[in-house]
C-alpha cells in the first residue's frame, strides 16, 4: 500500500507532462509500496530460533520429552513466522543490503517494462521509488547520459529520500519531477511536441 491517493497521484501525474513540455525527454516515474514481500527472511528467522531452542530448554529444569520439544518447535515456528511477517517488525529484520539490491533490480525492471529503451532518440528517464525499502532511483538511456553526467541526479535523489522518509509521497515526487525537468531542459531542451510514453504515475 503506497502513501499517495488519487488526488495526490493526479498532481504528480500533471508535474510529468509539465516537466515533459520543456524537454525531448521521456519521464516515466513509478512508486511502488515495497519492491518484494521479503517472506522468506521471516521464515528463515523463525526457523533459526527454533533451532537454537531445544539446547535453551536443557538448561531449564523441566521435564520434556522428545516429543514435547518437537511440539514446543513446531508451535513457536509457526508463531514466529507469522509474527516476523507484520510489515514494520519484517522490514526491520531484512538486512539494508538485501532490501536496496532488490529495489535496484524492480528499478531495473520497470526500465525495460515501460518501454523506456524503446524511446526515439533513447531520451528514456525513470525516476524510481520503493516506500518500504525507502529506496529512490533515476535511470536514464543512453540519449541522456551522452549530455547528463551521472551524479547530476544525486542532488535530486537526496531531498526525494528525505520527503519519502518523512511519508511526503506526494511532495518529494513532484519536487523531483520539477528538477528533472529543469535539468533535462538545459541538457535536452524540447525540439518537439511528440509524446511517446504515458505521463501518469505508475503504481505497483
Amino acid at each position: 500500500m503506497t502513501l499517495i491517493n488519487k488526488q495526490q497521484q493526479a498532481k504528480v501525474s500533471q508535474a510529468i507532462e509539465l516537466a515533459e513540455k520543456r524537454t525531448d525527454a521521456e519521464l516515466v516515474t513509478v512508486l511502488a509500496g515495497e519492491s518484494d514481500d521479503y517472506y522468506f527472511i521471516p521464515t528463515m528467522w523463525a526457523a533459526l530460533i527454533t533451532l537454537v531452542t531445544p539446547a535453551l530448554l536443557f538448561q531449564t529444569n523441566l521435564w520434556l520429552s522428545q516429543t514435547d520439544i518437537l511440539w514446543i518447535q513446531l508451535i513457536e515456528f509457526i508463531a514466529l513466522a507469522f509474527m516476523f511477517r507484520w510489515r514494520s517488525l519484517k522490514h526491520f529484520l531484512v538486512p539494508k543490503h538485501v532490501k536496496y539490491n532488490r529495489a535496484a533490480l524492480v528499478a531495473k525492471e520497470q526500465f525495460l517494462a515501460q518501454g523506456l529503451h524503446h524511446t526515439q532518440g533513447e531520451t528514456g528517464v525513470l525516476i524510481f521509488v520503493s516506500e518500504a525499502e525507502r529506496y529512490a532511483e533515476i535511470l536514464a538511456d543512453r540519449g541522456i547520459n551522452n549530455f547528463v553526467p551521472d551524479d547530476a541526479w544525486d542532488s535530486i535523489l537526496k531531498p526525494l529520500l528525505a520527503q519519502i522518509k518523512a511519508n511526503n509521497t506526494e511532495a518529494g515526487l513532484i519536487a523531483a519531477i520539477t528538477a528533472c525537468g529543469d535539468l533535462l531542459a538545459e541538457h535536452v531542451p524540447s525540439t518537439h511536441d511528440r509524446d511517446e510514453l504515458p505521463n501518469h504515475l505508475v503504481i505497483l
